[in-house]
């Protein structure tokens, strides 16, 4: 369990929307947690702190220790819930572990020697991330804060893929499990190329000249117009 990630919580009886909107005014989150065969529990943590240990990419793939009282819990995050337009988290879901059962966790992918790669300094070519994160099955002392994935050999248009990632011990891709075809692409590397369509200059330019009230080429008037003066004589 790491020790980097202390999280005070405190118990919280009320549910509800109109609940958490409290809860929020006061600075704090609503979260619960759950699992572990026993009743799930609401709690409320501090705003500010919760920020804080969220910078840290190692907040989201730990094993994190929740203290309510003089007790503590071994938990990881499995949910969060953010504002869409502010920074403000609204909710949070964590999920109480037991030592000796596997658990399932998202763990972040990191790219080695991308610029080494031959694709990259001898071919111009620029990596492409597929998946940034994948899931995994261990047991919580085996969790892993991140894999690695060895790019630095890849050349010009080959790709690594998920049977690539080289693995802790006791620690296993599910996915993996289910077949080749489930062998995702995880990097490749290529060159991107620009192409100009145009089509869509030529687009661009009978818009411009529209803005600017040029006639059609045949000199006819716009049908709207037509259709405003046939009014005006009616009247």
């Amino acid at each position: 369990m790491s020790d980097e990630f202390d999280l005070i919580a405190e118990d919280r009886e009320d549910r509800g929307k109109g609940a958490s909107r409290r809860l929020r005014r006061q600075g704090l989150v609503p979260a619960i947690i759950y699992g572990a065969g026993r009743p799930s529990r609401l709690l409320a943590f501090d705003h500010n702190r919760v920020i804080q240990q969220l910078e840290n990419e190692k907040f989201y793939s730990s094993v994190l220790s929740i203290k309510v009282g003089e007790k503590r819990q071994a938990a990881i995050l499995k949910d969060i819930q953010r504002h869409p337009s502010r920074a403000q988290i609204m909710h949070m879901d964590f999920q109480r572990i037991v030592e000796d059962q596997e658990i399932k966790m998202l763990v972040p992918i990191h790219f080695l020697g991308e610029d080494v790669a031959p694709g990259v300094k001898l071919g111009g070519g620029k990596p492409q991330h597929m998946i940034t994160e994948v899931e995994v099955v261990c047991l919580p002392k085996d969790l892993p804060e991140y894999l690695d994935i060895d790019v630095s050999e890849l050349e010009l248009d080959e790709m690594l893929k998920l049977s690539d990632i080289e693995l802790p011990d006791g620690v296993t891709i599910p996915a993996l499990a289910q077949g080749e075809e489930a062998d995702r692409p995880v990097v490749s590397i290529h060159v991107i190329k620009e192409v100009v369509i145009e089509e869509e200059e030529e687009l661009e330019e009978g818009v411009e000249a529209a803005a600017e009230g040029e006639a059609p080429e045949d000199g006819e008037a716009p049908a709207a117009e037509e259709s405003a003066g046939d009014e005006t004589d009616s009247e």
